[in-house]
């Protein structure tokens, strides 16, 4: 509020300066003939100085002073006074109206009035040593990294994933050294390039710089449905103040997301806020043209490169050294989370950590916290409850919590079809054969006749005149995979 005050108070300075001459009351102003009167009194004083001095003869001088006062009587005659300037209040309203109102829809026109600013106390912190926070085993695996990279400094896997660590801890300058390194080693993926300009987005505090919209671009060249690039390339129109080009980008990002993406939400969100920027009502969200994709799987990919899993895999470790490697970055994870219980993409990523740690209660716990900060967000809630049907073998009790969650999926939008399966197992296996047709009939609606999933769910309620579902059928892969929007 503070930066508006000024402004606005620079422009009131300014006009008061322009204005305050027309609103005062007019004062006489001198002919010209006032000045050559002046002119000729003082040639009559030098004439004198002249004479006293014998500078001229007395014929000239009397010459001279007849001249001279001969011209001062004309003046005398030809003086008159200017026309007084009078006050001009609607001249000055106009003056004020014209600049000021020009400078407002000047504004208006090419500028961004209503972009969030980024005050520097709400900026993303780098702490002057940035693993001072990290865990004991981050730093310890960066030291060994490091070590081994002095032994081979030609080892290029290595140097990607030192990077990726480095980056994962926040330390960027470093980070975008390795990269540097590990891709003129021959690390030069579609993945490892978006990795690198993503890490320099993060490293700007979050604004995609040139250099990044540069690389973002090149990755686009060689992958044109890249999500990382297509939803960054959209941030930085929104960043430069073109909101309707922004809108673009992520209405395409969209159309080539899951329809149970997690992206899609916030994506959503960023669409309606440029609307609004662009001061245009928010457009219909494009829908998704691809099936749902399994947790963790697909383009789903979070603003903090790869996984830990898909990090780790990138160099020749040893399974303990990489099942340190994982761990030490999922506590480095969980740690920041901690620290910022706020962040939605945080806790996404931190449960599909849990997830690949098999450490399913946690991963669910991440997701609910995730859900917590955007509750009509019903993908989390699938996300969350598939999460904990990881390892779900056939015959075994679908969890309580699970169907807890599902059922308020279905409140929300009764057309899911992973959580009409899963409420439909479960009343099965509790022998309510008329619970289980009806979420399975509704389920049998939404697939398209000669599909798999169809035959597959037409297979359960084959079952149920018995009073039970058989408890050995899988769910139907896209039907537990699918969101269904």
């Amino acid at each position: 509020m503070i930066l508006p005050f000024l402004l606005a108070l620079l422009v009131f300075l300014t006009l008061l300066g322009i204005c305050l001459p027309l609103l005062r009351d007019g004062r006489p102003v001198a002919a010209r003939a006032a000045y050559d009167q002046a002119v000729y009194r003082d040639q009559l004083q030098e004439l004198d100085r002249d004479i006293d001095r014998g500078l001229v003869t007395a014929p000239d001088a009397e010459a001279s002073r007849l001249e001279i006062q001969r011209r001062l009587l004309a003046a005398d005659r030809t003086q008159a006074k200017q026309p007084r300037l009078s006050r001009s209040p609607v001249l000055a309203s106009l003056v004020m109206i014209f600049i000021a109102g020009g400078a407002i829809i000047t504004y208006l026109t090419i500028g961004s009035p209503t972009l969030p600013d980024m005050p520097f106390s709400a900026r993303p912190s780098q702490q002057a040593s940035p693993q001072a926070g990290q865990a004991p085993r981050m730093r310890a695996a960066l030291e060994s990294l490091a070590k081994r990279l002095e032994e081979n400094p030609d080892d290029g896997p290595s140097w990607l994933l030192f990077a990726q660590t480095l980056s994962l801890a926040g330390d960027y300058d470093r980070a975008e050294m390795a990269y540097g390194r590990a891709m003129a080693l021959g690390q030069n993926g579609i993945d490892v390039q978006a990795d690198h300009a993503e890490m320099l987005v993060l490293k700007a505090g979050g604004t995609v710089t040139p250099a990044a919209e540069v690389a973002f671009r090149a990755v686009l060249t060689a992958a044109p449905d890249n999500v990382v690039a297509l939803y960054y390339l959209a941030a930085a129109r929104m960043q430069v103040g073109e909101p309707r080009q922004a809108i673009d980008g992520w209405q395409h990002l969209l159309a080539i997301l899951p329809s149970d993406s997690p992206l899609r939400p916030q994506i959503g969100s960023q669409i309606e806020a440029a609307a609004k920027a662009a001061g245009i009502p928010p457009p219909t969200l494009a829908p998704a043209s691809t099936p749902a994709s399994a947790p963790g799987a697909g383009p789903n990919r979070q603003s903090a490169g790869t996984t830990p899993a898909e990090t780790a895999q990138t160099a020749d470790m040893t399974d303990v050294q990489r099942e340190s490697m994982i761990r030490a970055m999922v506590e480095s994870l969980a740690a920041k989370q901690a620290a910022d219980p706020g962040n939605f993409d945080g806790w996404l990523r931190l449960g599909r950590a849990y997830t690949v740690l098999k450490d399913n209660a946690k991963a669910a716990d991440a997701f609910a916290k995730a859900q917590a900060l955007r509750p009509d967000d019903v993908a989390v809630q699938e996300v969350e409850a598939q999460a904990l049907m990881t390892g779900y073998k056939p015959g075994d009790k679908v969890p309580d919590r699970v169907v807890a969650l599902l059922t308020q999926v279905l409140a929300k939008d009764p057309n899911r079809p992973a959580a009409l399966w899963y409420l439909g197992l479960a009343a099965a296996m509790n022998g309510d054969a008329s619970e289980a047709r009806n979420r399975w009939t509704a389920l049998r609606k939404l697939l398209p006749a000669d599909s798999e999933d169809g035959k597959m769910v037409d297979t359960a309620l084959s079952t149920l005149p018995n009073g039970r579902a058989s408890a050995q059928e899988p769910a139907p892969s896209s039907a537990s995979k699918q969101g269904g929007n």
